[in-house]
């Protein structure tokens, strides 16, 4: 991928904006285009009372990486959202950030797939999400 596909990508995300709660939650994408798009997710401030990183913000970074992502291959006049979505958790982050990398399973006209690994500063898996969006027109402006 080139790096103009790169930054037109990541210019195209940070226009439409990441959404409240991602934002609230610290946030930041990396690289975005149709192919691979990357983001970071500090541990700290969302973790469960034990101080294990919370199974939900792994949801909430592989669910924006995945509808972002399956937004972007929609093009203009369209909208995907999201239909179905599930996590498996293999480890608990306890410090530092969490990386995840969407790529596309599958990228059709009407659905696309995701799948969305969460790693820590290690490299060592923490989730893997994978997520279905249904693309359809977007709703007329009023």
């Amino acid at each position: 991928m080139s790096d103009t596909a790169t930054s037109a990508g990541l210019d195209w995300a940070t226009a439409r904006g990441m959404g409240a709660l991602a934002q609230k939650m610290g946030m930041e994408f990396l690289e975005f285009t149709t192919e691979r798009c990357v983001a970071t997710l500090p541990v700290e401030g969302n973790t469960q009372p034990v101080g294990l990183m919370h199974g939900g913000a792994y949801v909430v970074l592989g669910e924006s990486l995945g509808s972002m992502a399956a937004n972007l291959h929609a093009g203009p006049g369209r909208l995907a959202v999201g239909v179905d979505i599930n996590a498996t958790h293999t480890r608990s982050a306890t410090s530092g950030v969490v990386t995840g990398v969407c790529t596309p399973v599958h990228l059709g006209r009407s659905i696309t797939v995701h799948e969305i690994v969460v790693s820590d500063d290690q490299g060592r898996r923490c989730s893997t999400i994978r997520i279905t969006n249904m693309i359809k027109d977007a709703p007329e402006a009023r």
